[in-house]
């Protein structure tokens, strides 16, 4: 049994319950937080597994992609909520820090995901208040869901003053440029060259910032892109798999055929809801 329950605001509340074991691959768009409350969830980052239990929380940095291996225990099912900041989300909190109390010395780490203390209360307190919403069905109001996302940052911040550099990478503005740019051009045939140019970069500068904000090549970023907007153009059933091929921005089906195998351990073709 699977059930997702999902609550938008500027941003997204997403609770999961699964009763066996589940494992899938995840590719964060957005700077997220986890939470266990029953169940266990063991997250393979870059070849490191990290193993969370209930009341365990943890950060997951955006522009990352991990293996989620959700376990039930005997008694109860896999259980967990989850916390999405988008940018414009994190763009408006921004405004309301005072400049003083940002830490100079916050450096953006590469680690993409942090496991928090246990047995925070603050944590603790914050999740299992957004449960009974779940749990009734009932869809909080704004300025509920608002306060919720601004007590998650707040908590988030608490933890580690380097997550003031991750959050907020948009103060530089070259680095969300970037990170625009590929999303709203990954199909486009473009060059290494031309990309840096609709960026305001040289070559060598846009290889260097590229770095900053994601751990792939920019050549890497946009298959895996093009290969995830495939298997959700795929999943929709509404066009063939060929069309699908070009218009995320492949040029030959066979290639594009192995790619999706080698990510999804299928082939496209075969694929079935």
């Amino acid at each position: 049994m699977e059930k997702l329950d999902v609550f938008n605001c500027s941003n997204v509340f997403i609770a999961s319950f699964f009763t066996d074991d589940r494992g899938c691959a995840h590719c964060n768009r957005e700077h997220t937080l986890i939470y266990i409350l029953s169940g266990k969830l063991e997250i393979t980052d870059c070849g490191r597994k990290t193993l969370l239990h209930p009341g365990d929380c943890a950060f997951m940095r955006r522009e990352n992609r991990m293996w989620l291996q959700k376990r039930a225990s005997k008694n109860k099912p896999y259980r967990s909520i989850v916390i999405k900041f988008s940018r414009n989300f994190l763009k408006e909190f921004y405004q309301t820090i005072n400049q003083r109390d940002i830490p100079s010395d916050s450096k953006r780490e590469k680690v993409s995901l942090m496991k928090f203390p246990p047995n925070r209360p603050d944590v603790r307190t914050l999740f299992e208040s957004l449960v009974p919403y779940f749990d009734e069905d009932r869809q909080p109001d704004e300025d509920m869901l608002r306060m919720k996302m601004n007590e998650g940052l707040r908590i988030i911040l608490e933890t580690d003053v380097n997550l003031y550099a991750s959050l907020f990478d948009f103060v530089d503005p070259w680095k969300i440029d970037i990170v625009d740019f590929m999303e709203n051009n990954y199909m486009n045939e473009l060059s290494m060259e031309e990309m840096a140019y609709f960026t305001g970069r040289s070559l060598a500068t846009f290889k260097r910032d590229f770095k900053k904000v994601s751990e792939l090549t920019p050549q890497k970023w946009l298959i895996r892109r093009r290969l995830e907007a495939a298997r959700d153009l795929i999943i929709k059933g509404s066009q063939k798999v060929s069309e699908i091929c070009y218009d995320v921005g492949f040029k030959n089906l066979s290639h594009f055929s192995k790619l999706y195998k080698e990510m999804y351990g299928i082939a496209p073709t075969l694929f079935k809801v």
